[in-house]
């Protein structure tokens, strides 16, 4: 019996250790950037780090007003999360902290519970924590590869409808009535609370709000390269302080935060010893996942979006795991979730940051702002009003809604439609945690009705013609020119890996034009489309040449009213009948390679090329494909 135990003992062990091997997270990837470090690069981070701190301050701000929790919160917050997510990331450009999303999501879960704000704020430490050690087990199972089953039309529905409640609740700070309205958690709460306090409403405050709000948005049109969000909200301060000197009525209908000093700063921990400790665990952790879920997906979709600019490879577990010790260290001071910013990390990457220094250098500045303001008397936060703050909010919440995607996941197909709706419709109705479950279920019940990976193997063509798999090198160094073949399913779920697959091709510098043959690629939606838009863009960024053969009438269908037609036909000269495009004929299956090639030999200025082919070869080769 003993040496059984032993037996499984070690059977367990070596498993474990196989595991551990084979899993590619490190626990401090930091050091390997330290190592990399060149000085000439600290002049750049420098500038980068406080560009970002000049946006992060008055942001941190603005999110804790959203969630509805001390403005300290939200600095503190952009602080901690910027110094601790770089020692655990792969990506070198991405600022984590207080976002618009997961604001919206704490503040939308309290509002729809019971709890007083003395007991949310007691509870903050604990779901922060929970949301920290919840990425970090996603980070060791890889759950973050399941990021590319989700499909764009549930965050396409899902950001449109919390912009729409965030512009919402901050309303009732720009009429002056955050103080007789009643808390709701959905749209039409909050609509009707404003619509029965239209008595208390106030001129002054609308003023301010709305006049913040078309200042920002002139300097953000007009002086581009300005901490645009902190230069309104200064000004803005500053005219509202002279009124309130100048005028008792000013003052009374245009609140101010309150101010905070030294003895605020300090560490917050989860109350073990309160009874009720055990009973919120189960309550909280519905949002708890759906924070960590929303966190983690924030931080993938910035962090690929900024790899796909640099060629740096997007390590999204590794990712996730920063998120995860992030916000364990604000659940101890910040007490307020902590997410991949879109707006900061592209300021930073725009900014030419090179390495996480910045990041951290940023969270640093972060923390002098915050004991600046604690040590200053008066305060410079009590002179903040709340409807200044909450036009900027609008502003930027506004600035979520992009009409162009939602029209893509309209068009696109009817799922997607149904999709970004059913999503949308939930997130204004039901608690924002709620929108994402039931999203996301969708998207996965879809996706298992026509799950499909597409797999792309190199042949090429030999010097006797014939189709052999690449590994005989030729040792030509002519211009080449790949034909892809797409078999099967090309939906959200296997957009990602297509995507990824084609780019793998043009690691060949010999490579000039791709051509997609679509024949038998099937169920195109929304997230595939924007993916093919977004290789065509990067194809060209590469100076290389994309054409499409072999489209069906319902791949072209799905491509014009994308609007993605048109980014593939871009720089085309129609009136000499030039085209990206060619249309799959059944009485000659050929046709439409042999005229895409043609092109393709066009668009190299000679006929000398080296062709190669890919397709899947899960598929047998037809004499007509």
């Amino acid at each position: 019996m003993e040496w059984q135990v032993r037996r499984k003992v070690r059977s367990a062990y070596r498993g474990f250790q196989q595991w551990v091997a084979e899993n590619p997270l490190q626990l401090i990837p930091f050091r390997h950037s330290l190592r990399e470090y060149r000085k000439t690069w600290f002049k750049v981070d420098l500038r980068a780090s406080s560009n970002v701190a000049l946006l992060a301050v008055p942001q941190g701000m603005a999110y804790a007003a959203i969630a509805e929790l001390p403005i300290l919160y939200g600095i503190i917050c952009s602080a901690i999360a910027a110094i601790v997510a770089p020692l655990f990331a792969g990506s070198r450009h991405t600022i984590l902290g207080p976002t618009n999303a997961t604001s919206l999501m704490v503040f939308s879960f309290f509002a729809a519970s019971s709890y007083t704000q003395a007991e949310k704020i007691g509870l903050m430490p604990l779901l922060v924590a929970m949301v920290g050690v919840i990425c970090i087990i996603g980070a060791l199972l890889k759950a973050a590869d399941l990021v590319q089953y989700i499909s764009q039309s549930v965050l396409v529905g899902y950001i449109t409808g919390a912009a729409i409640l965030i512009i919402f609740n901050q309303a009732k700070h720009l009429f002056g009535v955050a103080e007789v309205v009643e808390p709701a958690s959905n749209f039409f709460g909050m609509f009707t609370e404003l619509i029965r306090a239209n008595a208390h409403y106030y001129w002054q405050p609308a003023v301010l709000g709305f006049g913040t709000l078309i200042l920002y948005l002139v300097l953000l049109r007009y002086l581009k390269a300005l901490p645009n969000f902190a230069i309104s909200l200064a000004i803005a301060s500053l005219v509202s302080a002279i009124m309130a000197h100048s005028s008792g009525s000013w003052a009374a209908a245009v609140p101010t935060f309150g101010s905070f000093s030294t003895s605020d700063l300090h560490l917050r921990f989860p109350d073990y010893t309160d009874a009720g400790f055990w009973g919120d665990l189960p309550s909280l952790l519905g949002v708890a996942v759906a924070i960590a879920f929303l966190a983690s997906l924030e931080n993938t979709v910035m962090a690929k979006s900024i790899a796909s600019r640099t060629g740096q490879k997007a390590e999204i577990n590794q990712d996730m795991m920063s998120v995860g010790f992030a916000n364990i260290a604000c659940a101890f001071t910040a007490a307020m979730p902590a997410s991949g910013s879109l707006t900061r990390s592209a300021l930073n990457f725009e900014s030419g940051a090179k390495s996480g220094i910045a990041s951290i250098i940023s969270g640093i500045f972060c923390l002098i702002a915050i004991f600046v303001f604690a040590l200053i008397t008066p305060n410079p936060v009590s002179f903040i009003p709340k409807a200044a703050l909450a036009g900027l909010v609008v502003a930027v919440a506004a600035s979520l809604i992009k009409s162009r995607n939602i029209r893509i996941c309209l068009r696109s197909t009817p799922e997607d439609g149904g999709v970004l709706l059913v999503t949308f419709f939930t997130a204004l109705l039901a608690p924002l945690y709620m929108a994402i479950f039931i999203g996301v279920s969708l998207s996965i019940f879809l996706f298992l009705r026509k799950v499909s990976r597409p797999h792309l193997v190199e042949y090429e063509i030999s010097e006797q013609g014939e189709l052999r798999e690449k590994g005989h090198q030729t040792g030509q160094e002519t211009p080449g020119i790949s034909i892809v073949h797409v078999e099967g399913a090309l939906f959200f779920g296997a957009s990602e890996l297509f995507q990824t697959q084609v780019k793998r091709l043009m690691l060949d510098p010999n490579l000039k034009v791709i051509i997609l043959r679509l024949k038998n690629a099937h169920h195109l939606d929304a997230t595939s489309v924007m993916a093919l838009r977004d290789l065509i863009r990067f194809v060209r960024s590469q100076d290389r040449h994309l054409i499409i053969s072999g489209a069906t009438r319902d791949v072209y269908k799905v491509l014009k009213s994308s609007g993605v037609l048109r980014t593939l036909q871009k720089g085309c000269r129609r009136e000499e009948g030039e085209t990206n495009l060619f249309f799959y004929a059944p009485s000659n299956p050929n046709i439409s390679t042999r005229d895409a090639l043609i092109r393709a030999q066009d668009l190299l200025g000679t006929k000398k090329a080296e062709v190669k082919i890919f397709f899947d070869p899960s598929h047998e080769m037809k004499g007509k494909n």
